[in-house]
């Protein structure tokens, strides 16, 4: 729905030849599966209404995530006034967070057995900051990633996407480089991109990428020490450390 060329480091599935629009539906028939996956191997489970629910739920979620993602930054129409912080920090929580990093592992507590509530909460709140980390490199990867190294060629300049990057950029350009950029982000021509990572070069956005990536980090692990409860730590230090400094 975005109009990527890859994913992966292969072609987008609606981009094959006789696939089209037909992909929707085929997104509706992948859903589906889902559960009658649940259905097949946990229906006799106790746990099965909860994973059922747990789904739905991060489906509903997500959804809310990709119509913010669309809706603040329609193709062809620039408006940086919706491109606030606050904004951005919503679209990242129901987009990416929730479904990327907290559903797998409360999928798991369900399985394993654990009922106890405040621990699905400390598990969200450690994760939804985990998911906010991760879509920032997502996005400075993005921008600044090699395609062979990432498998996607980024497109969020030409796309007008709602990212990190121009966010930040907004908060410290002057008159003048705010108009180069309502002048060229959201184009689909590699010119207009070139200008707009000239601004966002001249702002040092790569700069501020490095400085917030330590410093998300040591407030994830921080947060990991006080925040865990019962739940082990050791889990959450090696979901951190998967991603710190990746680059894909």
């Amino acid at each position: 729905m975005d109009d990527s060329q890859t994913r992966r480091g292969r072609s987008c599935w609606f981009r094959k030849e006789g696939v089209g629009m037909i992909a929707i539906n085929d997104s509706f028939l992948m859903e589906s599966v889902v559960y009658k996956l649940l259905k097949i191997y946990f229906r006799a489970e106790p746990f099965y209404i909860d994973l059922v629910e747990l789904f739905l739920e991060t489906s509903h979620q997500t959804e809310i995530g990709q119509a913010l993602d669309l809706l603040t930054a329609p193709e062809g129409k620039i408006n940086f006034d919706q491109f606030s912080m606050e904004r951005y920090k919503a679209i990242v929580k129901y987009k990416t967070a929730i479904y990327s990093f907290y559903l797998p592992v409360a999928i798991a507590m369900r399985m394993a057995g654990l009922t106890d509530e405040k621990d699905f909460a400390r598990a969200k709140k450690i994760f939804l900051i985990m998911g906010e980390y991760f879509q920032i490199q997502d996005d400075y990867l993005d921008c600044y990633g090699d395609p062979k190294v990432t498998g996607k060629i980024g497109t969020d300049i030409e796309d007008n996407k709602c990212s990190w990057l121009i966010v930040q950029a907004l908060r410290d350009v002057t008159p003048e480089q705010k108009k180069i950029l309502e002048s060229n982000y959201g184009r689909k021509n590699e010119e207009c991109v070139a200008r707009v990572k000239e601004v966002f070069a001249s702002l040092d956005v790569e700069g501020k990428y490095r400085e917030y990536e330590e410093a998300s980090y040591a407030r994830l692990t921080d947060l990991v020490e006080s925040e865990c409860g019962s739940l082990p730590k050791a889990m959450f230090i090696d979901f951190a450390n998967r991603i710190y400094k990746r680059n894909k």
